[in-house]
């Protein structure tokens, strides 16, 4: 019982963050269309594990809000991204990004070096 009111409490609590920080969340970049396309193109390679109310992942997407990123969101709590991302990553953690290039996949956790990297990527 005591399990379920903590559940209960922190994901009342995320879903309060989910909709403050909607409320608050910074404008999007503005690029010329041509830079946009090419970040879009660079975009299709990424992929974002998540749970819709943590809020390390929903500080993970105010910044590609903010910059704009066409990154795919999958919801970690489903299948069949649950177990890839087990699988791949080696462990069920969110917010982790999927990063694909040059036919390698890498898996990026903990929000502040996602955020780092996606700065010094397309800021």
């Amino acid at each position: 019982m005591k399990s379920l009111l903590i559940k209960l409490v922190r994901e009342g609590l995320g879903r309060l963050i989910v909709f403050v920080s909607y409320l608050t969340r910074p404008k999007a970049i503005k690029r010329s269309v041509q830079e946009q396309q090419e970040i879009e193109q660079a975009a299709k390679s990424l992929a974002l594990y998540q749970f819709y109310a943590c809020p390390f992942c929903t500080k993970t997407r105010r910044v590609i809000h903010q910059l704009n990123l066409p990154i795919e969101y999958r919801d970690a709590k489903s299948q069949p991204f649950r177990q890839q991302l087990e699988q791949g990553g080696g462990r069920v953690k969110v917010p982790c990004l999927r990063i694909e290039e040059n036919n390698e996949v890498k898996w990026m956790y903990e929000s502040g070096d996602i955020i780092e990297y996606l700065n010094k990527r397309f800021a």
